[in-house]
């Protein structure tokens, strides 16, 4: 298998950073020359190791951080970084960081998701409007007046992105949404991120869960300490040299291709069963006697 290409401008790029460097004061530089794109419609799941460089690309995209050199576009505009370039991008791209506590301060959840749109000057009905239908997103519409620091972490995760699907942002990145979440609730997070996609948002996802990233996402973007490659998720994920240098492990579904590809049980270059559902039912189709039951 040839080595990945680095990102390149694709037609339906939305976001995207072009050379840009950045470096913490006092610090190493983290990002150097990047070159990264973010395709309108595609999810992309962002991984690397501690310390890679997650958390600062999440940064620049979002214009929580401005590159050292380099800059930001959305749709082949540069982004300026005075009060209409930024109120510009963060109608565009919200992030949704790892913690929510880090992210909720109002006393009461309808209060919280309301900020942004308030703050962005918008008349009254149309934040209560926008309120009720990332509320209703987010499947927390019930917990409107409930005190934000009664809500269970779970509930917590939601109304934190409730809040910035309020602002109806085109991109949507989260940091680690389903960090810290039983199955149940990680599995009902990712229905609702669904039904935003389906919906028309685009959404970027930095996890460690390579399962997670295979299932879910149509790209994958791996940050490793010789630059960030980017490609089509099953093609990205099967790079053993990669996923070293980012400190990931093969995912399972990859795994489990290669061996049913050996043994003869998956023809041709199609895709291989991305989970434990998917791969009982290419056994029941494949194997006489087999049953996806």
């Amino acid at each position: 298998m040839s080595e990945p290409s680095a990102p390149r401008e694709p037609s339906g790029s939305l976001v995207a950073l072009r050379a840009a460097s950045y470096a913490y004061e006092d610090g190493p530089t983290v990002l150097s020359g990047l070159d990264f794109d973010v395709t309108e419609g595609r999810a992309l799941a962002l991984l690397g190791r501690n310390g890679s460089g997650k958390t600062t690309l999440m940064r620049l995209l979002s214009g929580g951080l401005r590159p050292d050199q380099g800059g930001l576009t959305v749709d082949g505009t540069p982004v300026t970084y005075d009060r209409r370039g930024l109120t510009r991008l963060r109608t565009t791209v919200q992030l949704v960081v790892q913690d929510p506590d880090d992210q909720l301060f109002a006393a009461s959840v309808e209060q919280d998701v309301s900020f942004g749109p308030l703050n962005l000057g918008l008349p009254d009905d149309e934040v209560r409007g926008r309120v009720a239908e990332a509320l209703a997103a987010l499947d927390i519409s019930a917990l409107s007046d409930r005190p934000t620091h009664l809500l269970s972490y779970g509930q917590r995760k939601r109304t934190a992105i409730a809040g910035a699907v309020a602002m109806r942002p085109r991109v949507l990145i989260l940091d680690e949404p389903t960090a810290g979440l039983d199955p149940d609730g990680q599995e009902r997070l990712l229905a609702t991120l669904q039904g935003l996609r389906d919906a028309g948002t685009t959404v970027v996802m930095a996890t460690h869960d390579v399962d997670l990233a295979l299932r879910w996402a149509d790209d994958a973007a791996l940050l490793t300490p010789s630059g960030v490659r980017a490609g089509p998720v099953a093609e990205m994920l099967a790079h053993r040299d990669l996923l070293a240098q980012a400190g990931l492990r093969l995912p399972w579904g990859i795994a489990v291709t290669e061996l049913l590809r050996t043994k003869g049980l998956l023809p041709g270059a199609g895709d291989g069963p991305r989970t434990p559902e998917e791969l009982a039912a290419l056994m029941a189709s494949v194997v006489p006697g087999a049953s996806a039951g």
